[in-house]
């Protein structure tokens, strides 16, 4: 299979396609503030919630976002894909 494929040999950008404005800016955040990193995203993230000291304030839901990293990073993952190489900032 090749990298920019999935399981069924579509491309990425099928599943790029999909993703909702919310993933999309999951995707550039991960990629402008925490140097391409879910971990450091997810800790960010996870310090909102127990009220500790955060980076960026997210204007969703803090529970969704956490489920939208878990499900983009898994694509990634599964996929040996960059989804900022494929999602950009829309001008």
């Amino acid at each position: 299979m090749a990298p920019d494929t999935d399981e069924a040999g579509r491309p990425v950008q099928w599943f790029v396609d999909a993703l909702g404005n919310e993933e999309r800016m999951l995707v550039i955040l991960k990629h402008e503030l925490y140097e391409g990193r879910w971990d450091e995203m997810v800790a960010d993230l996870q310090a909102r919630l127990a009220g500790r000291p955060y980076i960026f304030k997210l204007a969703h839901r803090i529970e969704d976002d956490l489920e939208r990293i878990r499900r983009l990073r898994a694509f990634e993952t599964d996929h040996n894909v960059d989804l900022s190489e494929y999602v950009k900032m829309e001008s």
